[in-house]
């Protein structure tokens, strides 16, 4: 393929593929969860599980549905950012530092929400985490700005 010959792309795809796989492993640890808690959003899932009490709420399950969501918030937009900035001709030192900031940043982030680690930890992985999405966000804007 063309495209993996981009040496920044081809990092890219590397670090978006490893966040991918996180989201779908916390999708998997909230159904564990689910399971072990005996905490179901429907209720089929309750009848199928022990009866209609087990549809029901838990902390813990709440609290993996946030991470979850979060990571949608935050992965999604940094695919999208990622990608178009691959493609802007930056350093692959100063691209592979973004990349690999932004996932490191994801992974605390998550261990922080589902371990309920000490305060400030997950803000400040969420926030360091922002800083190379709005750095490719500027770059790509000053890139296209010419064209504009």
């Amino acid at each position: 393929m063309a495209a993996i010959r981009n040496d920044v792309f081809s990092c890219f795809v590397f670090y978006a593929v490893l966040l991918v796989i996180k989201m779908y492993v916390i999708a998997v640890i909230t159904g564990q969860v689910r399971l072990r808690k005996k905490a179901f959003a429907n209720p089929e899932d309750a009848l199928r599980h022990g009866g209609l009490q087990f549809n029901r709420e838990d902390p813990y399950v709440e609290r993996c549905l946030r991470a979850h969501r979060n990571d949608l918030e935050n992965i999604l937009p940094f695919l999208f950012l990622g990608a178009i900035y691959s493609l802007t001709g930056p350093s692959l030192t100063v691209a592979r530092l973004h990349f690999l900031v932004f996932f490191l940043c994801r992974l605390l982030h998550t261990v922080a929400y589902l371990l309920a680690l000490k305060a400030p930890t997950r803000s400040v992985a969420y926030t360091v985490g922002q800083i190379p999405c709005v750095s490719m966000a500027l770059q790509i804007l000053m890139a296209v700005a010419r064209y504009a």
